[in-house]
């Protein structure tokens, strides 16, 4: 298969597959036609029987830097003409009002993040540079996660939209309650030693040879039998469901989609984000990340 937006390759005899964003000059923000492709290479790892484990990394200089707000590429996508992705004229696409958005933002970014956190294979994310708003779904969604050494992770849609988070709202069981209100509200930023900490990385490896020591990482993983590595992801999802995890997302996405209705009646169908017309700091320009440090307003 042919990919634009993403790469897949096989290692290890075929028993790692690793799939690679591939939209550094935007620093693998999310557009549709990755997202589609995404789904598809993950299907295709799914399939395959050699497969033990899945990577997830990302080319250039970011992991991802999360959802494509306004890039030449993602805009022609959304827009009617010869380069829209035909994914804008089903699931809910050519319908109006806040169910198209529902719809869309359903099957795109939702429930594809969900499906992915269920592939029946162990997945890793490596992850390098910022790690960014949606750039965490796809990160969280993975059953395990690699950091370089300098990663940072943060979720800036809060202070930089007026949104409540991303729409696989996972922060409260990654983050814990209170970190999680704290890294909404201020938009700061947390390094790969702080989520080692909280149990959210679980290597962090030299900048230089991340894509190596993952591989290996990998390849210790993919020795256990594959019957026994999928019942103990099993078992700890199930465990974690059984605790509220899959309830407490359909319910924060459904909350997702009243901040959108807020922001589209507040501005009479302009945008469904806030704007710098109502007090946000604007994302194209928006200053550096705060680390989220405890001596530190």
């Amino acid at each position: 298969m042919s990919y634009r937006y993403i790469r897949y390759e096989t290692l290890e005899q075929g028993r790692i597959a690793r799939i690679t964003l591939n939209r550094p000059q935007a620093r693998n923000a999310q557009n549709r036609g990755m997202l589609v492709e995404l789904g598809e290479a993950f299907e295709r790892a799914e399939a395959d029987d050699t497969v033990r484990v899945v990577v997830l990394c990302g080319d250039g200089p970011a992991f991802s830097a999360g959802h494509d707000l306004g890039t030449a590429e993602s805009v022609a996508e959304r827009e009617p003409g010869p380069d829209q992705h035909p994914s804008f004229q089903c699931n809910g696409g050519t319908l109006d009002g806040a169910e198209s958005r529902l719809r869309q933002e359903w099957h795109y970014y939702f429930e594809n993040t969900k499906r992915w956190r269920q592939l029946r294979k162990i997945t890793i994310a490596q992850v390098h540079g910022k790690v960014l708003s949606a750039g965490l779904m796809l990160a969280w969604c993975c059953d395990l996660i690699v950091a370089a050494e300098g990663t940072v992770f943060a979720d800036v849609v809060g202070t930089r939209l007026g949104m409540c988070g991303v729409e696989y709202f996972a922060h409260p069981w990654e983050f814990g309650p209170r970190k999680a209100k704290e890294l909404l509200l201020t938009g700061d930023s947390i390094d790969a030693e702080q989520a080692y900490a909280l149990g959210m990385v679980s290597k962090i490896f030299p900048a230089e040879s991340v894509s190596e020591r993952t591989v290996e990482f990998a390849a210790r993983i993919g020795k256990v039998p594959s019957m026994a590595a999928l019942l103990i992801k099993d078992s700890v999802n199930q465990a974690q469901d059984a605790q509220g995890f899959s309830t407490a997302l359909d319910a924060c996405f459904t909350i997702h989609q009243l901040n959108h209705a807020h922001w589209s009646e507040i501005s009479r169908g302009e945008t469904y984000v806030g704007t710098v017309d109502y007090g946000l700091e604007d994302w194209r320009t928006a200053s550096a990340l705060r680390p989220a440090d405890k001596h530190t307003p």
